[in-house]
């Protein structure tokens, strides 16, 4: 028999082979900041951002130089002088395994490199359709699935980002009211760097034989963080009870219906969204994406990484 490890498109690293490869960066993250960067109910130490996300912060710190010294060489070539174009980075993983953590601290990390000090960092849910149009077209319970975007405007802002425009303007949203906000946007001034971090932001948009843009097409390199469902679905009903008594008794939240649950009703509740709506989507869409990504960072039940896998070249 043929082992299939044989033929796997990525280089498998344990913790500490990981850990190995970070050499002489400095950890300069504080525990303060580090706290500030911190998702809901996120457990994330100064020992995990030194040993799995320092180590990455220096490979693509590599990336982007080499990225930045082919643009200049050929310009050169071509008898023309202007910036290199964002390099773009995409965050993908399911609901509340802590995509938005590592987008954070690895902006924080990354801006720390001298040649590419301006990291600016998007979440893909400024993209989704407001509540007004889900509702009229019946997706308020698909909201977070590909159709739920839209999509065209996001490959929009993708281009005219890696086109080198002065200014891009990335609409915003608000995880309190759930919804986006209108007449309220996020501008990109030309960074080194972009973060796009999503749920679906490595998913093909193809079909029928007619070639189609995908958000993908536009990353330099991207990143899927992955755990097992379970371990996720617990994470979700656990950050829920966080929300419960926090965000959800503010009376503007969309979810203030909730504040008044016992604990046991909101383990209740929570289950149901994630079997019903979250868990479905990370299943049929987000799950499949992960063998396009780059590199993935695996999770272990405590949310500490355990693995990183990197794609060969």
């Amino acid at each position: 028999m043929v082992d299939a490890l044989h033929f796997s498109p990525y280089i498998s690293f344990s913790r500490e082979e990981w850990k190995s490869l970070r050499a002489s960066v400095p950890l300069t993250l504080t525990q303060t900041q580090l706290d500030q960067l911190r998702g809901i109910n996120e457990r994330i130490s100064l020992e995990d951002v030194s040993d799995i996300y320092l180590p990455l912060s220096r490979l693509l710190n590599l990336y982007v130089a080499n990225n930045q010294d082919r643009y200049r060489t050929t310009q050169h070539f071509l008898g023309k002088l202007s910036d290199s174009t964002p390099y773009i980075i995409g965050i993908a993983g399911s609901v509340a395994v802590g995509k938005s953590t590592t987008a954070r601290i690895l902006q924080a990390l990354l801006a720390r490199w001298p040649n590419h000090p301006k990291v600016d960092l998007v979440t893909t849910d400024g993209f989704l359709y407001p509540n007004a149009v889900l509702k009229k077209r019946g997706l308020m319970n698909r909201k977070g699935f590909p159709e739920s975007y839209r999509m065209k405007k996001l490959i929009r802002f993708l281009s005219d980002v890696k086109a080198g425009r002065p200014e891009v303007e990335a609409p915003v949203y608000s995880h309190l009211v759930y919804d986006v906000i209108q007449n309220q946007v996020q501008r990109i001034k030309k960074p080194d760097i972009l973060i796009v971090e999503g749920l679906n932001v490595l998913q093909t948009f193809g079909g029928c034989g007619t070639p189609s843009l995908s958000v993908s097409d536009f990353f330099d390199f991207s990143i899927y963080v992955d755990a097992d469902e379970r371990d996720i679905a617990r994470w979700y009903v656990e950050r829920f009870q966080v929300l419960r008594k926090t965000a959800f008794q503010k009376p503007e939240s969309y979810f203030h219906r909730y504040a008044s649950l016992t604990s046991e009703e909101a383990v209740e509740v929570s289950s149901q969204i994630w079997k019903d709506i979250n868990g479905i989507n990370l299943v049929e869409n987000i799950l499949p994406t992960r063998p396009r990504a780059h590199l993935i960072l695996k999770k272990g039940s405590k949310h500490t990484i355990t693995g990183v896998k990197l794609r060969k070249l």
